[in-house]
């Protein structure tokens, strides 16, 4: 089977979430990577873009360069993902779509829910793939949850606990690195910290394993660290519109805690657990029964986990396999078989439609809060 064409803006040398595109994008062979635009220093774009491979004609300097390049060739890229910072993803997003290509944001997908409500009519009206990386919704054995939970094994889902919780930004005597000071500054990360960065990701995970979209919420930030405007500590509980209760706990403070996301979903008739550090396993627990160990790679799960498992039981698949997981879907959904399991657009606007609900509940002393975007409260 042909590779397709892809292309990255963003990610370059040095980037954190860069390698892990590569390498996902690549596992499988479905993609080569063919254009790119990798880093805000032009020459250091074009030079490190040819470094991975790139044709000299085809690393760009800029994203606008690589978009012009690119949509008037016979051979132009199937796909780009869009790994720049949060404040560019809207612009580059629309472009590329509105030009015709298929897109993978890095979350945020955007900065605002009327600009999320534009990415996804753009992309409904250019009949284009629109996709945002919430990767960890692609690790085998989450998407053997989703399976049972869909399937009934615990009957009607009652409640789900989730936390995406670390202390990496728990010293304030490194509040003023680069690194980390950007994630609490309005001008660059927008209206939320902690929740917009880790807890959206927990909440994206719920209603993904649940079947269900949150409808309400209430939220508590705090900002434990002086200096800091947004919050580094946050706990939201929600609703769902099929009745299903949640609770949320995230935070970059809580010193210990290494990755620390984990999600708990209970049923009538059974309860899961998984955790992203101990990734190949769910633990289940029917009622009245014993605890059990549902292990990756093992006989008489679904195919909707064995068939983005790689390598034999017992040995771990991390990290960059979970976002190839997503490379597998869009690479699927591109050559014409639909992935329902895919984030797609509608999925990153809810996203930022439950960022700005948290925000204004929290302002509000925690009062309950329409979480759903406006297009889809009619």
């Amino acid at each position: 089977m042909q590779k397709l064409k892809w292309g990255m803006i963003g990610g370059g040398e040095g980037s954190q979430i860069g390698p892990a595109h590569r390498l996902g994008a690549l596992a499988d062979g479905h993609f080569a990577l063919t254009a790119g635009a990798l880093d805000v220093d032009a020459d250091k774009g074009r030079a490190y873009g040819q470094s991975l491979g790139m044709a000299p004609d085809r690393a760009y300097g800029n994203w606008q360069e690589m978009l012009e390049g690119e949509r008037g060739r016979d051979d132009r890229i199937d796909l780009v993902t869009v790994a720049t910072p949060n404040s560019t993803h809207f612009e580059i997003t629309r472009a590329f779509l509105e030009a015709g290509f298929h897109v993978l944001c890095e979350k945020p997908m955007t900065m605002t829910v009327e600009e999320g409500e534009e990415i996804v009519r753009v992309a409904e009206a250019a009949g284009k793939i629109c996709a945002v990386n919430y990767c960890y919704s692609a690790y085998p054995m989450v998407r053997e949850m989703r399976h049972m939970v869909a399937s009934g094994d615990i009957g009607k889902v009652r409640l789900v606990v989730a936390n995406f919780s670390h202390g990496h930004h728990g010293d304030a005597t490194d509040a003023d690195n680069p690194r980390v000071r950007w994630r609490y500054d309005p001008a660059m990360a927008g209206v939320s910290g902690q929740f917009a960065d880790c807890g959206i990701h927990a909440m994206h995970m719920a209603s993904f394993i649940a079947g269900d979209e949150v409808e309400t919420l209430s939220a508590d930030f705090a900002s434990t660290i002086p200096s800091r405007t947004l919050e580094d500590d946050a706990m939201v509980n929600f609703r769902m519109s099929g009745g299903t209760v949640g609770r949320l706990w995230t935070s970059s403070v809580a010193i210990g805690r290494q990755h620390g996301f984990d999600i708990q979903v209970f049923g009538e008739t059974g309860g899961l657990r998984w955790a992203s550090e101990q990734p190949n396993q769910v633990l289940y627990t029917p009622v009245g029964g014993r605890s059990q160990i549902m292990e990756k790679g093992e006989a008489g799960l679904s195919d909707a986990a064995s068939s983005l498992s790689r390598v034999a039981i017992a040995h771990p698949e991390g990290f960059p396999l979970a976002v190839a997981n997503i490379y597998v879907d869009l690479a699927a959904a591109i050559r014409g078989t639909a992935r329902d399991a895919l984030p797609t657009a509608p999925d990153g606007l809810r996203s930022i439609a439950a960022i700005y609900a948290a925000v204004a509940s929290a302002r509000d002393n925690g009062a309950w809060t329409d979480a759903r975007p406006p297009m889809y409260r009619r």
